[in-house]
């Protein structure tokens, strides 16, 4: 296994002690956590292009290993009851990584693998930052006046999730057949 991958496997493990901090209200530590489990995301990929080292086990467990630690992380909020995080949220971010993850199973019945694009990516960063303002805002709340920064990045991350999803459809659609 090489360096990459090992990173992307580091960041499924780093999930289990991230989901114990942020339920055990260890939000420093939650915070830590949940950021170097996503910046192993933007190194692996990094070392992976830079040292020719993409695999179709990185393409494939990548983009997996990030909706774990996503979905994960919602979930727990959920659970927490933090603020600007509901049941709808959670839902659109769920439903489109599921439709992307059949699509993409679909594709690997043609024996193709379909890498993450740019809208895919930003829909990532946008969902991962969203997720450390929720936590910096259960310690420090991100509110000035009537501006709510870590409500803006959640509806960033909600409207980047819900195009990205439309356009890997779109871009897909070959591989959606009702045969």
């Amino acid at each position: 296994m090489n360096t990459p991958n090992k990173l992307t496997m580091l960041r499924v493990i780093m999930v289990p002690i991230f989901i114990w901090a942020i339920t055990s209200g260890f939000y420093i530590v939650s915070i830590i956590v949940f950021a170097l489990a996503s910046l192993t995301d933007q190194l692996d990929g990094y070392i992976a292009r830079k040292n020719n080292q993409v695999t179709t086990f990185g393409k494939l467990m990548d983009p997996l290993a990030d909706k774990i630690l996503t979905i994960s992380a919602l979930i727990c909020f959920l659970e927490i009851g933090a603020d600007f995080i509901n049941s709808w949220v959670v839902m659109i971010i769920i439903a489109r990584e599921l439709i992307v993850t059949g699509i993409r199973q679909l594709a690997m019945g043609e024996n193709t693998v379909i890498a993450a694009s740019q809208w895919g990516k930003a829909k990532t960063v946008s969902q991962m930052v969203a997720i450390i303002a929720v936590m910096l805002d259960l310690i420090v709340p991100l509110r000035w006046g009537g501006f709510c920064l870590t409500l803006w990045l959640i509806a960033l991350a909600v409207i980047l999730t819900v195009y990205s999803g439309v356009d890997y459809i779109v871009k897909n659609r070959h591989l959606i057949t009702f045969k």
